[in-house]
């Protein structure tokens, strides 16, 4: 049994998610409100240019103050499919489109908080297009051997959620033999 939802209010609605409360039912007959932010979903994208190189971004994370490294990704727009979202982001922040798509899986990247799913998919045999950053996207694309972002996992660089799972996962879809 889920939770039963007795009232709902929005907090908050802005731009991307909005700020909610519940009252709910627990399973176990305890009633308690819940805050959490309401998400349409993400997709991310593991950009392979070779058997042995993906593209990585560094971008400017406000809440954090500070570039981090992550693989491109955005918000579902309204109605859109995953896959969708993922082609059109892998465009506009990296400047390549994909001829190849495999869907890696989906993670719930903070589900005490939000109810947002991201979902991750492989891109490769990659044609270069037209980069189409966002006013408010601050990033740089780099390519990076795929032994290397993993090294950069291990060492604490690479410390973004979405990016650790999406290329663990690709690491192992690949099944490459490659030396950490």
């Amino acid at each position: 049994m889920t939770a039963k939802i007795n009232t709902r209010t929005t907090l908050h609605q802005g731009k991307v998610f909005a700020l909610l409360t519940e009252n709910i039912t627990l399973a176990n007959g305890a009633t308690t409100a819940m805050e959490f932010l309401h998400h349409p979903g993400a997709a991310a994208i593991v950009p392979l240019l070779s058997d042995t190189r993906v593209i990585l971004i560094q971008q400017y994370r406000h809440a954090l103050r500070e570039y981090i490294w992550e693989i491109p990704a955005g918000t579902l727009d309204n109605r859109e499919t995953a896959l969708t979202c993922a082609q059109r982001e892998l465009i506009e922040e990296t400047g390549y489109s994909a001829q190849e798509w495999q869907k890696l899986g989906e993670i719930t990247p903070a589900p005490g908080c939000s109810d947002e799913k991201i979902h991750l998919y492989l891109a490769s045999n990659l044609i270069p297009a037209q980069q189409n950053l966002d006013q408010n996207e601050v990033l740089s694309v780099f390519e990076v051997e795929f032994a290397q972002a993993m090294e950069m996992i291990f060492r604490g660089e690479i410390q973004d959620g979405k990016t650790i799972a999406g290329l663990v996962l690709a690491f192992q879809r690949l099944k490459k033999p490659y030396r950490l």
